[in-house]
């Protein structure tokens, strides 16, 4: 039996990420164990998104090194995509506002399961499938603490409908669903208020202490919080840009490959400074998202994300389902 816990260690020695405008952040160092809560800390523009992107594999590294699940970076930015997933990331990782909560479970139950399981599972009987699905998307909203019955319209609310927490676990939710060893958070406690935001690390703290690793991009961490890791960026070692320049510094990434599920709440324009030109049209990452409608970040067949290591590439002899299919693959429809 495998004991190696779910969760997956991070280290970091020097790290940074160097663009064409200079550095977006450099000497970053920290060592947090499987199933850590990682606190990102710094003002916006300090390069705080661009460490949650390099480190998840996104966005490749310019100085030190870095190891997530004993996977070294850059060198295995695919492999630690594999293992890594996304949440509210504006301009990268995307929930669409015209679509609805179910909408988005069901795609992304369905893209999991299609290309984020095993051949065996494929071949498995439909009702069974659906069942897995459900069982997959009913346990990613309890460990995200979203209770469908308390939305406006139950499952057939609207994303642009939801309060800002709840879009927040709406968003980890999907991100859940692929049962990642690591879920990076953007803007955690954006616009919430005090309330709103111990309930949100509440949420990340129960998922830590699950196993599963946790990296959160904050403005303020929760104080006299021993079993949080801190990590700030934006100290003296990071030079600002060029007076007049846009924002800070961004990488210089690899074509994107990559798709995931996240949360359009947060401010785009917050994220110029962080992500620069990351965050337009989604090729400023190596795992740009896209989901429903091209938006969501619910993924691709042929994302890294969508498939993990190992999995079984599917041919063009599938019997591929229709939407009505889909729709009904969570047993929500």
């Amino acid at each position: 039996m495998d004991s190696t816990p779910h969760g997956a260690a991070v280290t970091a020695a020097g790290f940074g990420v160097k663009g064409s405008r200079g550095w977006a952040f450099r000497n970053i160092d920290f060592t947090a164990g499987p199933g850590s809560l990682i606190a990102v800390q710094g003002p916006s523009g300090s390069g705080r998104t661009c460490l949650l992107l390099a480190l998840t594999g996104r966005m490749k590294s310019a100085a030190g090194t870095a190891e997530v699940g004993g996977l070294p970076l850059p060198k295995k930015k695919a492999a630690v995509r594999s293992v890594t997933a996304l949440a509210h990331v504006p301009g990268v990782a995307e929930l669409d506002p015209a679509l609805t909560v179910g909408e988005h479970l069901r795609e992304r139950a369905l893209l999991q399961g299609r290309f984020g399981g095993s051949l065996r599972a494929l071949l498995r009987p439909r009702q069974e499938r659906r069942a897995a699905a459900r069982a997959l998307v009913d346990a990613a909203l309890s460990a995200a603490g979203l209770d469908l019955e308390t939305l406006p319209k139950g499952i057939r609310t609207s994303v642009r409908d939801l309060e800002r927490l709840e879009a927040l676990r709406l968003s980890v939710a999907l991100a859940l669903i692929g049962g990642p060893r690591l879920l990076a958070v953007d803007d955690t406690d954006l616009k919430l208020s005090d309330d709103e935001r111990a309930a949100a690390w509440k949420m990340l703290h129960g998922l830590a202490a699950a196993g599963t690793t946790v990296l959160a991009v904050c403005s303020e961490p929760p104080e006299g919080d021993a079993d949080v890791v801190l990590v700030r960026t934006g100290g003296e070692s990071e030079p600002a840009p060029p007076e007049g320049a846009p924002g800070t510094p961004t990488a210089t990434p690899d074509a994107p490959d990559v798709a995931d599920t996240a949360d359009t709440t947060a401010s785009k324009d917050s994220k110029a400074g962080e992500a620069g030109d990351a965050a337009e049209g989604s090729q400023g990452t190596e795992g740009s998202q896209s989901g429903p409608s091209g938006s969501d970040g619910t993924g691709s067949a042929d994302s890294a994300d969508s498939t993990p290591a190992g999995s079984p590439a599917t041919d063009g002899n599938d019997d591929e389902e229709g939407p009505a299919d889909a729709l009904a693959e969570t047993g929500r429809a």
